[in-house]
């Protein structure tokens, strides 16, 4: 538990460096270009050159608009820090990134984007590429607002020193997190670190789709900590794929008289992870799988410390390296 704790403390832990209050919003929409200028206004004829200007010119609720490729990242501890309902969308001009590479602080790298709104904002992200370049310490931390939504977008490349991970998903509140067609790689750098980690540390109750999303050669493909407090973690993963990690493929974490971790996995592959294909931790930690292969692990399911691993009795649990594993119990297909 210790390197636990460190790990989620590290992992907000450039959340509280400096970034001014936005400016006075102006643009219901704002526009970023490769030639722009953060002088600008951010209006289609004047772009901006950085995500961050373009969000502190944009009303509550605005978009955000790409026109050539480039990076977009600005120069803080976050390279975006978002503190409103805002959509950033990238429709076809290239590949929009924003790098996230260079220590800050003895620890961990910056945050590729930290989400920090109110509870009743909603930021939606697409087409971007995260990238922490081997350095960066967090690709999206969500820590505050009613939702987030990730779509074809590519994180990758997280790996500071400790509490390195893809996304870092923990609400004070019920944030909800969807992410759709997004690949998720080469994140993490430790023990409970890796692509996706979601977790109630902060008194949240958190709420994640994942829907046609690859997981591949990260730490944890999926780690899913329900420790703290007395409100769990709800997560459902469909039509996906979490392979070559180089522990779990989906690992979910509880210790007694703690808040459960719970997920259901439906129609996706666990394969070709050097661990288990699926592992099931504390007595609060229960999978739910439903028509989903796990193969070619170290070992295919596991569910330890009175973790469970319910099976509706459809699924392909084989050829694995070593033990293909059992589940729990099952549940009849209605």
């Amino acid at each position: 538990m210790t390197k636990l704790r460190a790990a989620l403390a590290l992992a907000g832990a450039v959340l509280a460096a400096a970034h001014g209050g936005p400016a006075e919003a102006a643009n219901a929409k704002s526009w970023v270009a490769n030639s722009g200028s953060d002088a600008n206004d951010c209006t289609l004829a004047h772009p901006c050159a950085t995500f961050q200007r373009a969000h502190d010119q944009t009303s509550q609720g605005g978009e955000i608009g790409v026109l050539t490729p480039g990076d977009y990242g600005g120069t803080g501890a976050s390279r975006l820090l978002i503190q409103k309902s805002i959509a950033i969308s990238n429709d076809g001009s290239g590949e929009a990134t924003i790098l996230a590479d260079g220590p800050v602080g003895a620890f961990t790298g910056p945050h590729g984007i930290d989400v920090q709104a109110t509870a009743g904002d909603i930021v939606t992200l697409r087409g971007l590429v995260i990238d922490g370049l081997g350095t960066g310490g967090v690709g999206a931390s969500f820590v505050q607002g009613l939702a987030l939504h990730i779509q074809n977008c590519v994180i990758r490349n997280f790996e500071s020193a400790t509490g390195a991970n893809g996304i870092f998903f923990a609400p004070a509140g019920n944030g909800q997190l969807f992410v759709s067609d997004t690949i998720i790689y080469n994140n993490g750098s430790g023990s409970f670190t890796g692509g996706i980690f979601v977790t109630n540390v902060n008194g949240g109750s958190p709420r994640m789709v994942l829907d046609r999303v690859h997981l591949e050669n990260n730490v944890d493909g999926l780690l899913i900590v329900g420790n703290f407090g007395a409100r769990g973690v709800r997560v459902i993963v469909r039509d996906s794929v979490i392979s070559g990690n180089a522990a779990n493929g989906i690992h979910a974490f509880t210790q007694p008289e703690e808040a459960p971790a719970f997920a259901v996995v439906e129609r996706s592959s666990m394969v070709n992870n050097r661990q288990n294909g699926i592992l099931a931790d504390g007595p609060g930690a229960t999978i739910l799988l439903d028509d989903s292969t796990v193969a070619r692990n170290s070992v295919g399911i596991s569910a330890v410390n009175s973790g469970q691993l319910i099976s509706y009795r459809n699924n392909r649990i084989n050829n694995n390296v070593g033990p293909d594993g059992a589940p729990t119990s099952f549940l009849a297909l209605n």
